[in-house]
């Protein structure tokens, strides 16, 4: 399948950021426009079709995260890392957001502020990058932080990761659990969204416990949005949307972006590899709570394992196919590969 002839690609989430701090930062930057060994890299975008999406800002744990084999059990419930100190994690954000601009700076990319932006670099066949910030940890309590990072171009923000904020709990690596596991939002938590809402920077739901799901939707006058998360009905991790939370998401006509990992994918909820019919059901699911205007893809790209049928933004064109063959028309893959993002970006921001 030739991409140029497909949809572009609009996805809900990467760690791009991530990879190229542990590889030297900015100074790595270059890699990403000649190619290396992660999921993203420019030969690679042009090669799948991958427009654009949310670059993540995310301060890893300082001892380390490696879930992959404990979440190959038939069962696991793996233990939250400690919060980060805001000191740390601001300065480790700031390292991954100059990162960003380097690789604007070197024509990579641009960092789009409004889906008029998307819009326009997709036309353009230049990557479309959303600055987001995946756990609020580098924030302030009195968000100046947030206001800063805001003129930079942030307009994507989950309040947490997994570990607890001074805004929140996020739910553990748990299955097969629901994300009943916490407590939601702290006082500082309902400025942060109440700020959020003020500035206009979507909310992203896709790691909040329960408990905070709900507050933000009682709290936040925007569209409820998860950029990565998938079907709790179809695989029972405490990571994916209940069936009352899709519709809830879907009364606030937000959406939901289907998440890559096979762990948040297969019914078993193991880290291995899976076929792409798991996706499909989750879709299926997702169409069939959310409507077709609401649902969207968020391959967390260079995040986690993901299903080697793909296996990096230049396999793409596998997941198109597959949508074909199941029976989804033009339009509506259209929709799920980028239309659905650039509709619910506009009524977030307004522009």
């Amino acid at each position: 399948m030739d991409p140029k002839t497909l949809p572009a690609v609009f996805d809900g989430h990467n760690d791009v950021l991530l990879r190229l701090y542990r590889a030297g930062g900015p100074a790595a930057a270059d890699t990403f426009l000649t190619g290396d060994a992660g999921h993203i890299d420019l030969p690679k975008a042009r090669a799948g079709g991958l427009g654009g999406g949310f670059f993540a800002v995310y301060v890893p744990s300082e001892g380390g995260e490696d879930n992959e084999e404990a979440m190959a059990q038939d069962s696991y419930d793996l233990p939250l890392p400690p919060p980060e100190p805001q000191d740390r994690a601001l300065t480790v954000a700031m390292a991954q957001v100059a990162t960003l601009e380097r690789l604007e700076e070197l024509g990579a990319l641009k960092i789009c502020r409004s889906a008029a932006e998307i819009h326009i670099s997709m036309v353009e066949h230049k990557l479309a990058a959303i600055l987001h910030m995946e756990g609020a940890e580098a924030i302030d309590p009195e968000m100046i932080t947030l206001d800063v990072l805001h003129g930079a171009g942030l307009r994507s923000l989950g309040p947490v990761w997994s570990r607890p904020t001074i805004f929140g709990e996020g739910v553990p690596f748990r299955y097969p659990s629901d994300g009943d596991t916490g407590g939601g939002l702290t006082d500082l938590g309902v400025a942060l969204v109440r700020r959020c809402n003020a500035l206009k920077i979507m909310i992203d739901l896709s790691h909040m416990t329960m408990a905070g799901f709900w507050d933000v939707a009682r709290q936040s006058d925007a569209p409820l949005v998860a950029t990565h998360s998938n079907a709790h009905a179809i695989c029972p991790h405490a990571r994916n949307l209940t069936d009352a939370q899709l519709e809830a998401i879907a009364a606030s006509d937000g959406m939901v972006g289907l998440n890559y990992a096979t762990a948040f994918l297969r019914p078993d909820g193991r880290m291995i590899d899976t076929g792409l019919d798991d996706m499909l059901r989750h879709l299926d699911h997702l169409l069939g709570k959310l409507g077709e205007t609401r649902v969207g893809l968020g391959s967390d790209f260079d995040g986690a394992m993901i299903p080697s049928a793909i296996g990096s933004a230049a396999g793409l064109p596998a997941l198109r196919a597959a949508m074909t063959a199941h029976g989804y028309g033009p339009e509506l893959i259209e929709r799920i590969c980028h239309g659905n993002w650039l509709r619910v970006l506009e009524k977030t921001w307004g522009h």
